[in-house]
């Protein structure tokens, strides 16, 4: 990897007015007398509504159709497959607590629905890795039927594009207008308090827009599993990057010398974090930690140029991958389910 300044952003990090939308509100923290809202909507909060379930079985002496392992073992397809069993006890144990978390969620959207920067939404799109599944997929359609049966004027629906790849495509939404006349590709980062993911992506601007975009080479890294400083987190994105910038090269691609990054918390002008990363590895809020400037120091080059960053919050990148299914509404959203519950809303613009 060779050193190099990078360029200047193309526009601000964390950027109210883009391209195509206007980010109204994002990251908003709602809470009550017991925390965060958004955390009884979250991925924790869905296994320890099952956890609980399961307690109560052992409790009433019953047998659990789980059996004996840990609650935080077992996969969603383990529970899918519960969904079809010929016990009729074992599939109403899914259905339980997937109706008690829509109702959660259903909750805690109603909530968000009566921010000033959410109001009139028409449509939400639900992220993060519940959405990528069918017990997930049945908790967001249950929850929009309770808001639809209130006629508050909202529907969910999950999120169009796998849970490892919404955020890579949504970063290409941040690109400025020239990167789409000479280029076929760039690069996108998606940083999360569980794993950090490195995408190359494909523009495929036949259509003149972003619809085809699709992810053409894909690193995930769990992050959580090794615990690592911050100084080594951004040290393997950084050798991630290379690798993808590599990629392109083998397969002949016009990449772009352009970033996406998608990452938590309220994100500054300068790219500093100023609240909101407290589940990254490491002090990313710290004043004398800005991620683009770090990165930066180990970039490769591409193509000879510099390579302009620009950073956004997770929530709002993973909403942009969204932005062509959205222009038969004016008004929408973002809800990302993962360790916490990340949200944007948007205004299309033109």
């Amino acid at each position: 990897m060779s050193e190099q300044a990078a360029a200047p952003p193309v526009a601000g990090h964390g950027a109210a007015t883009l391209t195509s939308v206007t980010v109204d509100a994002y990251n908003a923290e709602l809470r009550d007398k017991d925390g965060f809202l958004g955390d009884r909507a979250s991925k924790r909060a869905f296994w320890a509504i099952l956890d609980e379930w399961r307690d109560r079985l052992r409790d009433l002496g019953d047998d659990d159709p789980l059996g004996e392992g840990a609650t935080e073992d077992i996969s969603k397809r383990k529970l899918e497959k519960l969904l079809q069993d010929e016990r009729p006890e074992a599939a109403a144990l899914v259905h339980g607590v997937i109706e008690e978390f829509a109702q959660e969620l259903a909750g805690v959207t109603r909530r968000f629905l009566k921010l000033k920067g959410w109001k009139d939404t028409q449509r939400i799109t639900v992220g993060g890795g519940m959405s990528g599944s069918r017990v997930g997929q049945l908790a967001i359609a249950r929850a929009s039927l309770l808001l639809k049966a209130e006629a508050l004027g909202v529907e969910l629906l999950p999120i169009t594009h796998a849970p490892d790849e919404a955020a890579l495509i949504g970063a290409a939404h941040l690109a400025p207008s020239w990167i789409f006349a000479g280029h076929d590709s760039l690069l996108a980062v998606d940083i999360g308090g569980t794993n950090i993911r490195v995408g190359l992506v494909e523009l495929n601007m036949k259509k003149k827009d972003l619809s085809a975009a699709r992810v053409a080479g894909l690193e995930v890294w769990t992050h959580a599993d090794e615990e690592p400083s911050r100084e080594a987190a951004v040290k393997r994105m950084a050798g991630m990057l290379t690798k993808m910038v590599a990629l392109a090269k083998s397969e002949k691609r016009a990449l772009a010398p352009f970033i996406g990054i998608a990452c938590p918390g309220i994100i500054e002008e300068d790219g500093s974090i100023d609240r909101g990363g407290q589940n990254l590895p490491g002090n990313w809020e710290s004043s004398r930690f800005n991620l683009p400037r770090a990165l930066a120091e180990h970039l490769p080059e591409i193509d000879g140029h510099a390579t302009a960053v620009l950073m956004h919050n997770d929530a709002v990148v993973q909403g942009l991958s969204e932005i062509p299914n959205m222009q038969d509404v004016e008004r929408w959203g973002v809800l990302t389910i993962g360790t916490g519950l990340g949200n944007a809303r948007f205004t299309n613009r033109g």
